[in-house]
């Protein structure tokens, strides 16, 4: 199925499902609607980040969490994430759901993403093989070199990312302490 012809599950600020709209358009019209990201992270400790293709219709050439994407009416968020993270990374860890959050934002394009984004953990220590309409690079970073990162070049990484990352961190601590250098 073509992604631009995908709905999202459009939800309220509880969310509860509302109906649902074809993807594109619940993005320019900013509507609120559900969504995951993936976080997986090697047993070192440190995080696969995936940079978005730059033939992506938004955030494009742009670093972020190792997947992300919307639910389908029909799906179980959890299946979901799975689902995109083979399909974008063609990796297939264990995930676990950490924490749900929500933000609005404005992207290029008039577009505008306002989620509730449901945010899965998983560990895996192997390479990743992705789809190059996907991603076009990936690589594992230590949280600490993120902040580094993030602090000196926040435009270099999606909105969504920077939004979370430190709600990230704080539900690392109850996995492993060792993730915090």
């Amino acid at each position: 199925m073509d992604n631009m012809q995908e709905e999202v599950v459009l939800v309220n600020e509880r969310d509860e499902v509302l109906g649902r709209m074809e993807k594109l358009e619940a993005h320019r019209q900013g509507l609120l609607h559900r969504a995951f990201s993936v976080f997986i992270f090697h047993s070192n400790g440190s995080l696969m980040l995936q940079r978005r293709s730059s033939t992506k219709y938004h955030s494009g050439g742009l670093w972020t969490n190792t997947c992300c994407g919307h639910q389908r009416p029909e799906e179980v968020i959890g299946d979901a994430a799975a689902r995109r993270l083979w399909e974008e990374m063609r990796i297939d860890p264990e995930l676990i759901p950490r924490f749900t959050f929500t933000y609005r934002a404005e992207l290029d394009g008039g577009l505008v993403e306002h989620e509730i984004d449901h945010v899965y953990f998983g560990t895996y220590d192997g390479g990743a093989d992705p789809d190059p309409f996907e991603a076009d690079a990936w690589r594992y970073v230590r949280p600490a070199d993120i902040d580094t990162e993030l602090e000196a070049h926040p435009q270099r990484y999606t909105v969504w990312f920077r939004l979370c990352w430190n709600e990230v961190k704080q539900h690392l601590a109850p996995i492993d302490r060792s993730l915090h250098p």
